[in-house]
């Protein structure tokens, strides 16, 4: 007898609500961009606290989302400290949680942060785009958003439960800069103009990048009113277009893009783009 196939039903989800895995790195030469998790700390948390394998894809919640697993199912949620309850019970953030079969689990809107993670024992399991079960939301490429009204299906559990690691609250500091290929574009070093600052995160961030609204970066005279050729970008690239306000690149930017590249973060502090909000200030350092 074939067994089963073990579903998580969506009953309700605001914001914006995707499957995200790793990501597909790997085909920006088609120009396919990589996706994946924007908080990958938090991600891979949530998969062991449930005994998934690293690559298990979870549920990247930028608001809120109400699942119901056809069976009992053991969950974690971890990124942004969120309310989480179990038919209408408050129950742990960022520990292992078992949720009944047809139990309602809800992720509120979190009290600090901005993106939370819901990782389902087994992981979540529809079928894979170029390798991935990451949705991009710049070509949509790979699984739909999550709506109300979806099935996903959950793959077989790998291992055991286990409250392995004490939470990471997300608290943001500074985020390390390193030196970006186009610093002679600008009038004096980059990186002491984005250091200085202020920052506040524009309302138009998302997933493709990390808009800053603060002093403008200058040009240098030799290249006011000219172009530069569009080539390839990177994750973390900070961008200028010529209003001078810089752009962070996030996992679902462009392959490619014709404005000066002034810095690159850290990519061990990009998690903290994930968790910066409109109208949240944001420091840069020198990495």
């Amino acid at each position: 007898m074939t067994p089963a196939v073990r579903v998580l039903e969506v009953l309700a989800a605001t914001g914006l609500v995707t499957v995200q895995d790793a990501g597909r790195p790997g085909f920006a030469h088609l120009g396919v961009p990589r996706a994946g998790w924007l908080d990958e700390p938090a991600a891979l948390l949530a998969n062991r606290l449930v005994g998934n394998e690293a690559s298990a894809a979870v549920l990247e919640v930028l608001g809120t989302v109400a699942v119901r697993p056809a069976g009992p199912t053991w969950v974690a949620v971890t990124g942004a400290c969120s309310p989480v309850s179990v038919a209408g019970r408050a129950v742990a953030f960022g520990e292992p949680v078992h949720v009944p079969a047809g139990a309602v689990l809800r992720v509120d809107l979190p009290m600090t942060g901005v993106r939370s993670y819901l990782a389902v024992a087994g992981g979540i399991a529809v079928e894979p785009v170029l390798g991935s079960r990451a949705t991009d939301t710049l070509a949509w490429v790979g699984p739909a958003r999550v709506e109300g009204g979806a099935r996903l299906p959950i793959g077989a559990a790998a291992g055991e439960p286990q409250a392995l690691d004490t939470p990471r609250a997300p608290m943001v500091s500074a985020l390390r800069l390193l030196p970006g290929p186009r610093a002679d574009w600008f009038d004096g070093d980059p990186l002491d103009a984005l250091v200085a600052g202020p920052w506040t995160v524009d309302a138009d961030s998302n997933r493709v990048g990390l808009r800053l609204d603060g002093p403008a970066l200058r040009r240098h005279p030799a290249y006011v009113g000219r172009e530069l050729a569009s080539e390839g970008m990177v994750l973390g690239a900070v961008q200028v277009p010529p209003s001078g306000k810089p752009v962070v690149f996030l996992a679902d930017h462009p392959v490619t893009g014709g404005y000066p590249v002034a810095a690159v973060v850290h990519p061990d502090d990009l998690w903290m783009c994930a968790q910066v909000g409109p109208g949240e200030r944001l420091r840069f350092r020198r990495g």
